[in-house]
């Protein structure tokens, strides 16, 4: 179930990012489903590869590294979905977008963990 609910918060959070931040272009919710599954798809095979290899860098800047990676798995789910309109940066775009799911994936962790001491 949890799994489920963070998938749909990831599909419901890439829409909104699609719709409200300049620079992306989403045509309905079902796009967002496919790019929640992409995202999930890279965080899950790639994302472990990249935090590894940075695992030094990681703990040289206290974990500051890993806006890094957060934000190139985002530019890869973007490049590979082709989400980018050219409005704006894309570069710039990209930024606000992995910020904003870094702040969502962050909050339902915590959730999670909050939920689960609860027990």
């Amino acid at each position: 179930m949890n799994l489920l609910l963070r998938f749909l918060v990831n599909a419901l959070v890439l829409y909104l990012i699609c719709k409200y931040v300049p620079g992306f272009h989403i045509v309905s919710i079902w796009g967002a489903v496919i790019a929640a599954i992409v995202f999930g798809l890279v965080n899950a095979i790639i994302g472990p590869i990249l935090r590894l290899i940075s695992l030094p860098l990681t703990l040289i800047t206290l974990g500051l590294f890993s806006f890094v990676i957060n934000y190139l798995l985002f530019v890869i789910t973007a490049a590979l979905l082709h989400l980018n309109s050219g409005v704006i940066n894309p570069w710039l775009a990209n930024l606000y977008g992995a910020i904003i799911m870094m702040i969502v994936s962050t909050l339902m962790h915590q959730g999670s963990k909050a939920t689960e001491n609860a027990r």
